[in-house]
């Protein structure tokens, strides 16, 4: 947790707006963790400190100046004196902390006018987007419970008049034994310790002051009775329902051995056999397909070469026919021609000559398209025409002929299961003690079924009466539950008070063992005197220092210088801070009292950067003074300085960037 930016206005001292940067960041890789503020006694550092407080925890905050003021007083008296009373007053409190492992950042704003509505102020809790989480404003107590504690918070909000307190006293004070107590846990324990007194002490009195009523024994006891026989019942449910089950096995058992012995085969035989019937009736009309085809053209397709053969010798006898026809026309041709050229004046050789290039030219056409061998088929137009259409017709006889085998041949396979379930099939005798065992089982269920329902209703009426007798009874029985509830709690209360005392003595020891290690951890590194303490105890009921050298012996706490005593204080706070496990900002008002100049040295050098990750320093100009602030800065544990300027004519204070030197 950090505290980034303290808003004030028109708050005690402080008139106006003013704005205090308390992020220890120098920039984004770098921070320094002390914030000092300087200002004189009265100039308004322990109003900062309050308004840190107040901004946290409103009415339950323990602020300096409340005394035993009530809120409204409180809030009215915080009010500056120089502003219009219906004017604002305002504190902001920006801080950011890791949620769900992410920085978060929140503004706690509260504000009200003088003489508050109902006392109270107006809570407003600003989130990263600039939103107002209503849900969170109903929550904030607990909220801020988780992140600062505040049995805790005068651990890290502390001022020097606590610390002279407690280096000067025996025992811790209240504020210090108070925040002792919340970080060991113990006030849970104690208040729970006199919630418990409270409750008794309340049950005595309605023991005292109950009675009876006439007929509770009476109704008890009918109760009882009934709850007997509804406990009884529901036994019996229980068995008839693993009857029920039991017989469901028996009848599966009963129902696999039918089926697997054939039974049920048997009893589907006759429908069996007519499908049986029913397939051997459609092979045999497959067959008879078959027969209609073989007496067609089917059996030619045993002579497939020889009408492939008759159909090429067809064709070919066909084109040598067309090829003669076309020569004997030609031939004629040619003879015309001659019988012109004779009877025009054309020689004779001439016409010779030109009857011998016709005669060479018709035989160089059809040299080879003569027929090497003579015809034999002789077949005309029409037969070769009937020819193709036969063997075409053969092509999808065949076709249909594989059709009709293979369905023949799934017909056959469909006989032969159908005749393998057949056989397997119980005989007679066999299937009717099958279905006798299996409806015998069947029976057995039905009738356990029955009386499982019968007792199950039984149960549920019960139920019934029950409840009935019990709103019978709570009508009676209120003030002696009432009665009896008083005498438990008022018995078992004394044996809680005992174990919450010995889980009290017991949680002290462990978590003040731990405390005393670091309290003399920080003591010895304040002091700078490994030889003076070697051990510190704290006693577990008034949290007392006690310090111990080497030799085991006890050193008085009045040997111990003043300074010795306030290093000592410090080291207490310091420890209890870092025992509690909180990782938080320590803010310290008029921080170094009466410590002389050595011990000064060690706690600015020492205590101040190491407190926490953020330190803010409320100091006068005698206590950090010149060389303990060039210290603080030649060390780089100085983030931000600012003065409280204090007008003592106005009675107002303004804050300013930088320190007293």
């Amino acid at each position: 947790m950090i505290f980034l930016e303290l808003v004030l206005q028109n708050f005690g001292p402080y008139s106006g707006k003013q704005v205090i940067n308390l992020n220890p960041k120098i920039d984004e890789e770098n921070s320094h963790p002390i914030i000092l503020l300087g200002g004189m006694n009265g100039g308004g550092k322990t109003t900062l400190m309050d308004a840190i407080r107040l901004a946290l925890y409103g009415a339950r905050a323990q602020c300096s100046t409340r005394g035993n003021l009530s809120y409204s007083d409180f809030l009215n008296q915080c009010v500056n004196n120089k502003i219009d009373p219906v004017a604002d007053t305002r504190i902001e409190l920006l801080f950011e902390h890791i949620e769900n492992d992410k920085p978060i950042k929140y503004r706690v704003v509260r504000s009200w006018v003088k003489n508050p509505k109902d006392g109270k102020d107006t809570l407003g809790i600003l989130g990263d987007s600039d939103t107002w989480p209503d849900a969170l404003v109903n929550i904030w107590d607990e909220y801020i419970e988780n992140l600062l504690p505040l049995g805790i918070s005068n651990l890290f909000l502390f001022d020097g008049e606590q610390v002279k307190e407690l280096a000067e006293q025996e025992t811790p004070p209240p504020v210090v034994v108070d925040a002792i107590r919340g970080l060991l846990g113990l006030e849970l324990a104690d208040r729970l310790a006199v919630d418990l007194d409270i409750l008794v002490n309340r049950k005595l009195k309605e023991v005292g002051n109950s009675k009876d009523l006439a007929n509770l024994e009476e109704i008890e006891t009918r109760l009882t009775q009934q709850q007997e026989d509804y406990q009884t019942t529901e036994e019996k449910v229980e068995i008839l329902k693993n009857q029920v089950e039991e017989l469901e096995q028996k009848q599966q058992e009963a129902f696999d051995k039918f089926i697997s012995e054939g039974g049920k085969i048997a009893a589907e035989r006759n429908q069996l056999e007519l499908q049986q019937n029913t397939k051997t009736a459609e092979i045999e009309q497959v067959r008879q397909s078959m027969c209609e085809l073989a007496a067609d053209v089917l059996p030619l397709a045993l002579i497939p070469n020889l009408l492939t053969q008759a159909q090429a010798q067809g064709e070919k006898e066909f084109r040598h026919q067309q090829v003669q026809i076309s020569k004997d026309l030609l031939i004629e041709r040619d003879q015309r021609l001659l019988s012109w050229l004779n009877q025009v004046e054309i020689s004779p050789v001439e016409v010779e000559k030109i009857q011998s290039f016709l005669i060479q030219d018709v035989d160089s056409l059809y040299a080879k398209a003569l027929q090497t061998e003579a015809p034999w088929l002789l077949a005309d137009d029409e037969t070769l025409s009937q020819l193709d259409n036969l063997i075409y017709h053969l092509q999808n006889s065949k076709l249909s002929a594989k059709e009709k085998l293979a369905i023949l041949k799934n017909k056959e396979e469909e006989i032969h299961t159908l005749e393998r379930q057949v056989q397997t099939a119980a005989a007679p005798e066999d299937y009717t003690k099958l279905r006798q065992a299996l409806e015998a089982a069947q029976n057995q269920v039905i009738e356990a079924k029955a009386n499982y329902e019968t007792i199950r209703r039984r149960l549920a009426e019960l139920e019934t009466i029950i409840a009935k007798s019990k709103r019978e009874l709570s009508d009676y029985t209120v003030e002696n539950i009432k009665h009896k509830n008083s005498e438990h709690i008022i018995t078992s209360a004394a044996k809680v008070q005992n174990t919450l005392k010995i889980f009290r003595e017991k949680l002290t020891l462990r978590k003040l063992n731990k405390l005393e290690e670091e309290v003399k951890n920080c003591f010895l590194y304040l002091l700078h005197k490994s030889d003076l303490v070697h051990r510190i105890t704290i006693d577990t009921k008034t949290f007392s220092l006690l310090l111990y050298d080497l030799n085991g012996k006890a050193v008085p706490k009045h040997r111990l210088s003043a300074g010795e005593k306030q290093l000592l204080a410090i080291a207490f706070l310091w420890g209890l801070a870092k025992v509690s496990g909180h990782r938080l900002p320590v803010a310290i008002d008029t921080p170094l009292g009466r410590l002389d100049s050595s011990h000064r040295s060690n706690l600015v050098e020492r205590y101040f950067p190491s407190a926490s990750h953020q330190v803010i320093l409320l100091s006068t100009d005698t206590e950090i003074g010149k060389k303990e602030v060039e210290t603080l800065r030649e060390n780089e544990a100085i983030a931000r300085e600012y003065l409280l300027k204090y007008d003592s004519s106005t009675r107002q204070t303004t804050i300013q960037s930088g320190y007293f030197w």
